[in-house]
């Protein structure tokens, strides 16, 4: 992806997300592809003079990717990177996603799954996939299926 997907040049639609997670990359064109190519995000603004750029999907998800430089590295970065964590995101529908990456040949980490866990006096289900984006990050889109009182 390169300038000639500039994005909107604006805040994300509906304001900042409360938290929204800075990914270090590699490649910020790669990653960028993948984050809109295949997971639905769009580009809302981007500084290409420092590999930056803020993304966001029609959910509400937001998410920011930066070209390594050494600046906010607390540590050696070794790939897969994000060690450790896990980026959920609830999306409407995960099939258009899992369509887009199956369409490319870009393996899953976690094929699809119902999933149905408690919380509080409910279950909560949702459709799940998990899938890495180009340096190793792990993102599980999570879909909202209902929910149902525990079994006595």
């Amino acid at each position: 992806m390169s300038d000639t997907h500039p994005g909107t040049g604006q805040p994300p639609a509906g304001g900042f997300a409360p938290l929204v997670p800075e990914l270090l990359v590699t490649d910020i064109a790669a990653s960028l592809h993948h984050w809109c190519a295949f997971f639905g995000f769009s580009i809302a603004y981007r500084r290409p003079s420092e590999g930056f750029a803020y993304l966001q999907r029609h959910d509400g998800c937001q998410i920011m990717l930066c070209a390594r430089s050494g600046a906010w590295e607390s540590g050696p970065l070794d790939r897969p990177f994000g060690r450790g964590v896990l980026f959920q995101l609830f999306v409407d529908d995960i099939a258009p996603i899992a369509a887009r990456l199956a369409a490319a040949d870009q393996p899953l980490h976690m094929p699809e799954r119902e999933v149905w866990r408690s919380y509080g006096d409910r279950l909560g289900g949702r459709r799940e996939i998990a899938a890495a984006d180009p340096d190793g990050y792990l993102i599980l889109f999570a879909q909202n299926i209902g929910t149902r009182p525990l079994q006595p």
